[in-house]
């Protein structure tokens, strides 16, 4: 491991998930201590630019969830502070945190993402749920473009509902629809240390309960959802999950880490959903199993990720 550092992490902030977003801090900094680093945590409110400009720590670790932490806002502050920090820049967080302009860019690439229609801010719910159901058909899942831990996403609502679930959604800005794909669920995470190659972890299917998926509850709630590492998937399906995974952590130019998303079909057709740029670090998360599974102990991990922004300088 490398010599002790200072390390701050930030947490919490004005976001949705400011409370998951402080679970992950309190895992992130017994890891931190537990490999020898110096660890404050602090809070992402109208002080802490100042606290970070007076205390100028070797590096930042924002264990933020959702904006303004994790679309680009806190990483131009650390970048005009000049502070080193775990994780993507702001071109490559905003990027990863808007999932329109996202899919657009996994497209470039030719990754494989389902068909979709984008609902701007204004537009009419029931004319929006007519232009849905025109487009897609009525089994959809409707999610805002600019939150995470699947706040706002509306899955499978009946046709009457559709209107509804835009309504609520544009409450939050933007919204893209979505076909209903029937599968299962999937993850991988992708570790990209400084003068490293990027390597994904071992692919792992989350399973709930019969009628439910991986919502807000079952994220977070211990015992809520079962995550099967590695996947029982042939062999093929689960390199080219992988080997997704990397490219989509490319298209969005992101570093250290990131998680990706997918839905394996039925058919065993594979559809990227979206990247997590700084993927949760609770208890119940899915990123520190991944590690675990490629042989990393979670201070160990931890440490390899400050060590990584601080080799970036």
């Amino acid at each position: 491991m490398t010599s002790a550092c200072d390390v701050i992490v930030l947490q919490g902030g004005q976001s949705l998930e400011a409370e998951i977003s402080r679970m992950s801090a309190a895992q992130v900094a017994a890891g931190l201590e537990a490999a020898g680093h110096r660890v404050t945590r602090l809070e992402l409110d109208r002080d802490a630019p100042a606290r970070l400009a007076e205390t100028r720590p070797d590096v930042v670790f924002p264990a933020l969830h959702g904006p303004p932490g994790e679309d680009g806002t806190v990483q131009g502050l650390l970048d005009i502070l000049q502070l080193p920090y775990v994780g993507g820049g702001v071109a490559a967080s905003a990027a990863a945190m808007d999932k329109i302009g996202a899919k657009a860019r996994f497209r470039r690439t030719e990754l494989p993402v389902a068909d979709d229609l984008v609902i701007l801010p204004g537009c009419a719910a029931q004319d929006a749920a007519a232009r849905i159901i025109d487009a897609l058909g009525d089994q959809v899942v409707i999610k805002p473009s600019g939150q995470g831990s699947a706040i706002g996403v509306a899955r499978l609502p009946n046709a009457t509902e559709i209107g509804i679930a835009v309504t609520e959604g544009l409450k939050l800005g933007s919204i893209m629809a979505e076909p209903f794909i029937a599968g299962r669920e999937i993850t991988v995470g992708v570790i990209d240390l400084h003068g490293q190659a990027p390597r994904a972890f071992p692919v792992i299917e989350i399973r709930t309960a019969p009628g439910e998926w991986y919502d807000a509850v079952n994220r977070y709630q211990a015992g809520a959802s079962e995550h099967v590492i590695p996947a029982p998937l042939p062999a093929a399906v689960n390199a080219e999950l992988q080997r997704i995974a990397i490219a989509a952590h490319r298209a969005l130019g992101l570093r250290d880490l990131s998680r990706a998303d997918f839905i394996v079909g039925n058919d065993e057709g594979i559809h990227l959903l979206e990247v997590n740029s700084l993927p949760g670090m609770t208890p119940t998360s899915l990123y520190p199993d991944g590690a675990r599974a490629d042989g990393w102990a979670f201070p160990e991990l931890l440490d390899a990720l400050v060590k990584s922004a601080i080799g970036r300088g």
